[in-house]
């Protein structure tokens, strides 16, 4: 995961959950999700493998296009509703992990698998932890955009009038919120409050020169032309261009500077209704099957280095992913840096930018 995630160095054979936890799971028969995107890190793939090895549990879908401080929001409002509303398990940027804990949302649960989690991408105690990561990127439809930007700068030129937008509402969307700390990075700004407020700065330029669009960008209104230009993570953005099969043809492009990783944890409702089927969800995630789903998915998951280093990943999987080089500059944020930056993002975005991403 580069130097920027220390690893440990043992590896750890994955055992199977316990028949008891197994049972308990069972015996609930539901585990309710939400803001799983099927095309995001092949999650899609990943719920069906979840299902077929555990068929007694229904997985409960909830509003799969959800930000990540909507994740937050439903739990707290149905803390008292053990009803199909109250979400089990949550899929949250980096800096709503420790958020959540300090509000007392999530319940600690250590996989196991622990020990292969970067110490620097999980709570101590078990209450968040990493899953995977992927760094930013531009997904671009060529049928419109003739010449490919390269970088951040090159989106306030004229040619890209109207045509470029972020894959979330940046008040609310951790995709969107580290869009814009990539963008201020470029620029030169250290990462955390002085990289938020340099990219509210290039967003508020981008609006401005008429470049920018208020939309939440995806494949679909990427290939209808709304949105030519998406800010996006790598895995969403490679998803797409598969979804896509060349109508229109896309290019995906890692910018030359300001490439930012961004980490997204896990955790488990302290309000769960259904407790174990979240574990024993956790379990498979975090399982070599689980990981290497979201590998499928163009997401390096947090295992990623002892996985291969024990000769667990595929080398196809491997030569899926964009050229190594374009990683090697990626630079992965302190959680102080992100909650800094996302203070300065959610806090600046309406005076600074002024437009109303939906």
């Amino acid at each position: 995961m580069t130097t920027a995630l220390v690893m440990a160095s043992s590896a750890v054979a994955y055992a199977e959950p316990s028949a008891e936890l197994i049972e308990a799971a069972k015996k609930e028969g539901m585990l309710t999700t939400i803001a799983l995107p099927h095309d995001w890190c092949g999650y899609g793939a990943v719920i069906d493998g979840f299902k077929k090895k555990y068929p007694e549990i229904t997985v409960n879908e909830l509003n799969p296009d959800a930000g990540s401080a909507d994740e937050v929001e439903a739990i707290k409002a149905n803390k008292d509703n053990k009803g199909p509303q109250a979400p089990d398990v949550v899929d949250v940027g980096l800096a709503f992990g420790p958020q959540m804990k300090a509000e007392g949302l999530l319940q600690p649960y250590k996989v196991s698998t622990w020990d292969e989690i970067p110490d620097n991408v999980k709570d101590a105690e078990g209450y968040w932890y990493g899953d995977y990561y992927g760094v930013m990127s531009l997904l671009v439809n060529k049928d419109l955009v003739t010449n490919t930007p390269a970088d951040w700068s090159d989106l306030l030129k004229p040619e890209y009038a109207g045509q470029v937008a972020l894959a979330g509402d940046p008040r609310a969307s951790n995709q969107a919120i580290l869009g814009v700390l990539a963008a201020g990075m470029a620029s030169g700004a250290a990462a955390g409050k002085d990289a938020g407020d340099a990219g509210l700065k290039y967003f508020g330029e981008l609006n401005k020169a008429g470049n920018f669009v208020p939309v939440i960008g995806k494949s679909g209104t990427l290939a209808q032309g709304a949105t030519p230009i998406v800010v996006m993570w790598d895995y969403n953005a490679l998803a797409a261009k598969d979804t896509l099969a060349g109508n229109p043809p896309v290019e995906v492009v890692v910018p030359t500077s300001g490439v930012l990783a961004g980490v997204y944890v896990q955790g488990i409702s302290a309000y769960a209704p259904h407790p174990n089927a979240a574990k024993l969800w956790m379990e498979y995630l975090y399982s070599d099957e689980g990981q290497l789903g979201w590998l499928k998915g163009y997401c390096h998951p947090a295992r990623f280095n002892a996985m291969v280093k024990a000769g667990k990943v595929p080398q196809d999987l491997l030569d899926a992913l964009p050229p190594a080089e374009s990683y090697e500059k990626a630079y992965f944020p302190t959680l102080e840096e992100v909650d800094a930056n996302k203070a300065a993002v959610t806090a600046g975005w309406d005076s600074v930018v002024g437009a109303n991403v939906q």
